[in-house]
């Protein structure tokens, strides 16, 4: 079992920073890869950012040139970085690992950006 906790979420105006944080606990071997989905009120979850062993990054073209995630193998941890932010990227903030093809979700942690 593999156990994901999240940090870093809160309210931010328009145009400010917030930073992710993401730790993986418990039985862990291979967790390739890591990231970071978010789900806003009556939408579906969606890919914001995620990154394999090697560093190879994906962006939501939503985020491209804002957000930047990175991840520290040896600790099993994986950041979001999120600049310039827009009142629609106020969401869930869903950290995930997927592990030997089995996927782990955090609990979640609210990003609100006001306007």
């Amino acid at each position: 079992q593999v156990q994901l906790v999240e940090s870093g979420g809160g309210l931010v105006q328009a145009g400010g920073s917030l930073r992710l944080s993401c730790a993986a606990s418990g039985s862990i071997f291979s967790i390739n890869p890591m990231g970071w989905y978010s789900q806003a009120p009556g939408k579906q979850r969606e890919l914001v950012a995620i990154i394999n062993t090697v560093g190879r990054t994906n962006y939501a073209n939503s985020v491209k040139g804002r957000f930047t995630i990175s991840r520290d193998n040896a600790k099993n941890t994986v950041d979001l970085q999120m600049n310039s932010l827009k009142p629609e990227d106020t969401a869930v903030y869903y950290c995930y690992a997927n592990m030997v093809g089995v996927q782990y979700w955090g609990q979640g942690t609210q990003v609100t950006v006001s306007s």
